[in-house]
């Protein structure tokens, strides 16, 4: 039965023989608005760094002189032998960053929500998630004991309410959602959702992993962009994304901080980031708070690519972030477009189905600080004269 399922699993070759395969493409060069395929030089508009800190100098430096410090690797968990110093030093800086007590270093974002979603409700709690949740929090809730996992109707606070006047009142309710919605690229209704938390007793764990150096004031997130860091019980993020690094962190009061490093099992039992990481993130965090233009450059792009792809005709959905999609509607066109904009230099994300039902079907494109005016021009203009000759538009530029 095994090999059977293996072999029936033939939908990348159907896609490869296509000739349109847009997966696990080769970058032979640092992440940069510039990448190396092939030899060729691409413009890169398919990064999760937004600020441009992935080949920083200070960065490099910080993590060259961790390795000559404590080696390559922790060797084992930051239950046991595995915290050092430096985790110490980033958890406070990120605590402090965040505006929360204590904070928790895990070893990649996604192990921070599989390991907090799943220990803190148990068999007669709840979980209410977004609809358009990140995989890593609907797997945290699949993880978990909780006796309902309620999914919402995206950003729509009536679906949300009604959930939570089904809820047992004495019992746990964990809200979790992403902050800035990672294909979407909005934002959560978090003013709304404070208030519906406060008047039926439940937590909110906000995922900001697309929402720090992109949000608030130096970054700091979504709940600092509101005003609303107190009314959050914790919040996630990752390193992968504008840290520049790999990792991640829950931020909370100290007690449910000494909950989680006592019952997260994903921290538990997975190995701790290497000093490295965690040295360029520290690097990272005070260059975010000593250059605020790196965020002010990313808003001015943001705005500038928005402008020429509206103006082009794109439907961009509800994004306010530098995350954009651009609709296509289509499977077999957006993964076209995907491979013919890579044959013109441009790097951009296909989110098909099932990710998506194919009627949504996108693509993702993402903006960085780092890019000029004259990379995002040249990346639109390809994007639609390629959408133009596949048939994205109709004659009267409308489209289809």
């Amino acid at each position: 039965m095994y090999k059977k399922k293996m072999i029936a699993y033939d939908q990348p070759q159907k896609v490869q023989a296509m000739g349109f395969y847009p997966y696990f493409r080769t970058i032979e060069s640092e992440q940069d608005t510039v990448v190396k395929i092939n030899g060729e030089d691409v413009l890169m508009f398919g990064s999760n760094s937004y600020l441009g800190l992935t080949n920083h100098p200070k960065l490099k430096e910080a993590s060259k002189a961790a390795i000559d410090k404590y080696g390559s690797g922790c060797a084992g968990s930051r239950f046991l032998n595995g915290t050092l110093d430096i985790h110490i030093e980033l958890e406070e800086k990120l605590a402090k960053f965040v505006g929360k007590e204590g904070a928790l270093v895990f070893s990649t974002g996604f192990q921070v929500n599989l390991g907090v979603i799943s220990a803190i409700p148990g068999r007669h709690d709840y979980i209410i998630i977004d609809d358009l949740d990140h995989a890593c929090i609907i797997d945290g809730s699949r993880l978990s004991y909780a006796n309902k996992v309620w999914k919402y109707r995206h950003n729509d606070m009536e679906s949300l309410e009604k959930l939570l006047q089904k809820c047992e009142p004495d019992r746990i309710k964990l809200i979790a959602i992403d902050g800035v919605f990672s294909m979407e690229g909005d934002i959560a209704k978090l003013p709304e959702i404070v208030k519906l938390a406060k008047k039926y007793k439940a937590n909110i764990f906000l995922d900001d992993a697309h929402s720090l150096g992109v949000l608030g004031k130096n970054g700091r997130g979504t709940a600092d962009h509101f005003g609303l860091t107190d009314d959050v019980d914790m919040i996630m993020g990752t390193f992968s994304k504008s840290l520049a690094s790999i990792g991640g962190f829950v931020a909370s009061d100290n007690d449910t901080i000494n909950f989680l490093k006592h019952n997260a099992r994903s921290l538990i039992f997975s190995a701790s980031i290497a000093p490295a990481n965690a040295a360029s993130v520290i690097a990272a965090l005070d260059l975010i708070q000593e250059e605020p233009e790196r965020l002010d450059k990313l808003w001015e792009n943001t705005h500038y690519a928005m402008k020429l792809l509206n103006e082009a005709g794109f439907d961009t959905g509800h994004t306010q972030t530098p995350i954009i999609p651009i609709m296509i509607r289509d499977d077999y066109k957006t993964f076209q477009l995907t491979k013919l904009l890579l044959d013109e230099g441009v790097f951009v994300n296909p989110v098909v189905s099932p990710a998506v039902p194919s009627t949504s079907s996108l693509i993702r494109y993402s903006l960085m600080a780092t890019h000029n005016k004259e990379q995002i021009a040249e990346s639109v203009e390809k994007i639609y004269a390629i959408s133009k000759k596949i048939g994205v538009f109709d004659q009267e530029n409308q489209p289809v």
